[in-house]
């Protein structure tokens, strides 16, 4: 499933961009109050060569754009979008330019650490004061600021609008490239969750106030495996019809994945974002344009469906055909012509009214790739000559080697002829296509198979016919955990050169489609999988659709094999869920070893008592009962009367991302990884053990005190530390500590062991020899060493299970807090304590408990009252957890601490 989602996909299809220039950053100077208020931020703007120089005194005539870097990002990222900028305006004499400014967040880690999501908020709405003060003596000057952000730094612009001091006015397009808009990647802390909530509901509630903002968003694709796709589509909303989603391999003239960095410097991605930005000036303020109308126009032009003319805001809808051109007239139902060296101009018009009865629809295609127009509507003819005609090159769509034109003859009544304009053609050679055909004669229909057909499952299909377009549709291939592989293979009757072939799966309710080129004859493979479900109201089929060369046939197989699709599937969409299995199974581990501890007073090993205690029926039923019963108005208004969060599976549902069998599957990779875990757990003990064994004589075994003095004092240390300093940093002191003190009563246990063994060996030789001294009047020798108790010795091993069991469920939690450690660290040098800090009240009470914890032992337990309750909580805890932590990752060690704070209290009570 890993390498499934992480290698398994298209190859990198993208150019690199270069600079023709050394690029050059010169740093903005803010006030004073910015600049001491947000000491590790800055502001860039972006230059090369003498466009650099010139801006030196920042006399600034241009549109302002501001970049903003996500995750771990660099503001010089804005490089690749700078430099194409400055190449188009040289192409226009610089009669309009971009000024691009850069952010630089120091690199934070804002994906995995929420708290400073705020803050960087704030200092983007201060940048864009500054941004716009440069400009206020300006002949042209702007009024608002377009925004490039990239990863989290498009949910930084949106959360702009959350501000209660924030001008809407000073935003009026929002580019967002590869952003998770719909929830966090790895909920790791409640700042990052509340942050996602307050943004997606203030866009929600008040989407009316968003329409003269204009929003794209940009996702990467199969290659971006750090954001699936469906995470960065917008939210939905009837009335918000200036936001646009689309993912990379649909973007004309791009038709490419990209991988999480890639997108910032995908040359065809760039290319279209910066024409785009030159067809959004407006001529009269040399600004963008303040009609949302226009810029949506421009954004689909680009980025949904390119008609291979230049974007015009209103195009004129009827042209006379003029000029000294043959006029041809074609009879026949297809029609193809191959243009090379063609020194005269022609006109071919088709007539409607001979095939208006026997068709349905009319498609033409043509291999040259000019922006011109080439394909007209004639409402009036005269001596076979078009006097007036409609422009449908509008209508057309490019695609990689061919632009194509599929009209239905039911929308256009009042056209008489179409007509094909093949214009001379010195040194070009291009072919051009029309044929009629009925619609229901060109449509297929493969099924796909449906989720519980297990095993390998195929069909096929063979397009007989030889005409220019296919399309096959899918029935039934609706939901994101349906993933198989599509094989074209083509067969022609001649060995002659053809024209490659063009297939499209086409996702009619998202913009996800993806295109792949073949050369004729060849097999090519296609991966169907959907990056969002089919919504509740739409009914539409995704398709195949084939431009076949001519004269060749086609077969359609697909291939898929359920069992390993859907691991992947699971993998791809819920990875981020494995740690919440994870440690609900070494949870429920820790309650059988309690419950064994009290029925036999042994101990068990992790993997055994691992085996017998995480069962998948222990812990899913009752989720999807509460799950099902949330559907009922009833139960939702007594679960909301209790306060309790909804279960994070419904929510899944409701964004179509939660499909069967995925929690089991969940559950079972959550047992293997906690196995596995555990035993490389316990080796690494072992070797250190070892080593630690042959360097240091261990001392003898004896029973530690719970609290002394000492450890109190370190307590108080630690808990000091959390408060002033960051608390993952004291959680990790303390689990050191821990590792540390397992080590040693692992050493000090197999010592005792040894010595016991040779104690047993050395009674038996002594008694020998007592006899022998009594008989000859000698006196027995005293013991210098008595050989540890054999009971104290079981309790010493039965303890070590435990407290390896209690250090494997901590080392998760360790690492669910590193991020915040991380951040702390790299921000050490602006302030020591980290504010906020997601785990500091956490880390408190884990280091008084586990203070306790790793100094106690299984003797404590077995009389404890308490022990009983202790055993059977882990299991309403892995229930909890699962119910509650999938989309809440920060909430596990509450679950894990309130597991282990009982534990205290049983070496007490």
């Amino acid at each position: 499933g890993v390498r499934d989602v992480m290698f398994l996909y298209e190859d990198n299809r993208c150019s690199m961009t270069y600079m023709y220039e050394y690029p050059e950053y010169l740093k903005i100077k803010l006030p004073k109050k910015t600049a001491r208020r947000y000491p590790a931020y800055e502001l860039y703007l972006y230059g090369e060569g003498n466009y650099a120089e010139e801006n030196k005194n920042l006399l600034l005539t241009g549109i302002p754009v501001l970049f903003l870097p996500g995750n771990a990002g660099s503001y010089k990222q804005v490089r690749s979008l700078g430099s194409i900028a400055l190449r188009k305006a040289e192409d226009v004499d610089f009669k309009y330019h971009f000024n691009f400014f850069s952010v630089n967040f120091n690199e934070e880690l804002v994906a995995l650490y929420g708290g400073s999501l705020q803050r960087q908020t704030k200092f983007v709405h201060e940048c864009i004061k500054v941004i716009l003060k440069l400009y206020r003596d300006q002949e042209f000057a702007p009024s608002s600021v377009a925004i490039v952000g990239h990863s989290m730094g498009g949910l930084v612009a949106r959360a702009l609008l959350t501000l209660k001091n924030f001008k809407p006015e000073l935003i009026n397009l929002l580019i967002t490239q590869a952003t998770p808009h719909v929830a966090p990647v790895m909920p790791l802390d409640r700042y990052l969750t509340d942050f996602y909530t307050a943004v997606n509901n203030h866009w929600i509630l008040k989407a009316q106030d968003l329409r003269n903002l204009t929003t794209l968003s940009v996702a990467g694709g199969f290659r971006d495996y750090q954001v699936r796709s469906g995470l960065a589509f917008l939210p939905r909303l009837s009335q918000h019809d200036s936001a646009l989603s689309v993912v990379s391999s649909a973007v004309p003239r791009a038709w490419a994945s990209t991988d999480h960095l890639s997108i910032v410097w995908c040359k065809e991605l760039i290319l279209a974002t910066i024409r785009a930005f030159f067809d959004l000036i407006d001529e009269n303020t040399r600004q963008i344009t303040e009609d949302p109308k226009k810029r949506m126009s421009v954004l689909n032009h680009h980025f949904v469906r390119h008609p291979a003319k230049m974007f015009e805001e209103n195009p004129e809808a009827f042209t006379d055909l003029t000029g000294a051109f043959m006029w041809i007239t074609v009879k026949g139902s297809k029609w193809t012509y191959s243009v090379y060296n063609d020194s005269d101009g022609k006109y071919f018009a088709f007539p409607l009214a001979s095939h208006r009865k026997s068709y349905t629809h009319v498609y033409c295609e043509n291999s040259m790739l000019d922006t011109s127009s080439w394909i007209y509507g004639c409402m009036n003819t005269n001596s076979s000559m078009c006097l007036e005609a409609a422009d449908l090159s509008w209508r057309a769509e490019l695609l990689p080697t061919t632009k194509v034109v599929m009209l239905k003859l039911l929308d256009y009544p009042s056209l008489t002829h179409i007509v094909i304009q093949v214009p001379p053609a010195v040194g070009n050679k291009y072919t051009l296509g029309c044929e009629f055909f009925k619609e229901d004669s060109r449509t297929v229909q493969l099924p796909v198979t449906h989720l519980f057909s297990f095993g390998l499952t195929s069909s096929k299909i063979l397009l007989n016919s030889s005409g220019l377009f296919y399309n096959v549709q899918l029935q039934h291939f609706n939901q994101i955990y349906q993933a198989f592989k599509i094989y074209i293979d083509s067969h022609c009757q001649s060995l002659k050169e053809r024209k490659p072939s063009v297939y499209r799966l086409h996702i009619p309710w998202s913009y996800e489609d993806s295109i792949t080129v073949a050369k004729v004859p060849s097999l090519a493979e296609i991966s169907a999988k959907l990056h969002v479900a089919q919504p509740p109201n739409d009914s539409s089929l995704p398709e195949i659709n084939i431009y076949s060369s001519p004269d060749c046939q086609y077969e359609v197989s697909k291939a898929v094999f359920y069992p390993f699709i859907l691991v992947f599937q699971v993998v791809r969409f819920h990875a981020g869920a494995f740690p919440v299995y994870i440690v609900s199974n070494i949870l429920l581990t820790y309650g059988g070893q309690l419950s064994t501890l009290r029925s036999t007073g042994q101990c068990s090993d992790f993997s055994l008592e691992l085996v017998r205690t995480a069962k998948p029926y222990k812990v899913e039923p009752l989720i999807s009962i509460v799950v099902f019963l949330q559907g009922f108005n009833w139960f939702r208004e007594i679960w909301e009367s209790l306060s309790l969060p909804e279960v994070d599976a419904a929510v899944l549902s409701s964004q179509d991302a939660w499909f069967p069998l995925v929690s089991l599957i969940l559950f079972l990779f959550g047992t293997g990884i906690a196995y596995w875990s555990g035993v490389f757990f316990s080796t690494s003990l072992r070797l250190f053990s070892s080593l630690w064994l042959t360097l240091i004589r261990p001392p003898e075994l004896q029973k530690d005190k719970l609290i002394t003095p000492r450890r109190l004092c370190g307590m108080i240390s630690l808990a000091l530390v959390s408060w002033t300093t960051c608390g993952a940093f004291a959680v990790l002191m303390i689990y050191l500590q821990y590792l540390f003190k397992a080590v040693h009563d692992f050493v000090t246990s197999v010592f005792c062991f040894q010595a016991s063994g040779h104690s047993k060996e050395t009674s038996q030789n002594s008694s020998t020899h007592t006899v022998q001294a009594q008989s000859s009047g000698d006196s027995i020798p005293e013991a210098t060493e008595s050989p540890p108790n054999s009971k104290t010795l079981d309790e010493a091993v039965n303890s070590l299970k435990m407290h390896i069991t209690i250090l494997n469920l901590f080392t998760w939690i360790v690492l669910l807090n590193l991020p915040s450690l991380i951040y702390w660290l790299k921000n050490l040098r602006y302030n020591v304590r980290l504010d906020p800090d997601p785990c500091r009240c956490t880390a408190i009470v884990l280091i008084c408990i586990l203070e306790i914890i790793m100094n106690s032992s299984t003797s404590e337990m077995k009389s404890s009252k308490l022990l009983k309750i202790a055993a059977k909580v882990p299991l309403p805890l892995s229930v909890a957890m699962l119910a509650f932590g999938q989309m809440h990752l920060y909430r596990v060690p509450h679950f894990v601490t309130f597991s282990l704070l009982l534990h205290v209290l049983c070496c007490f009570v």
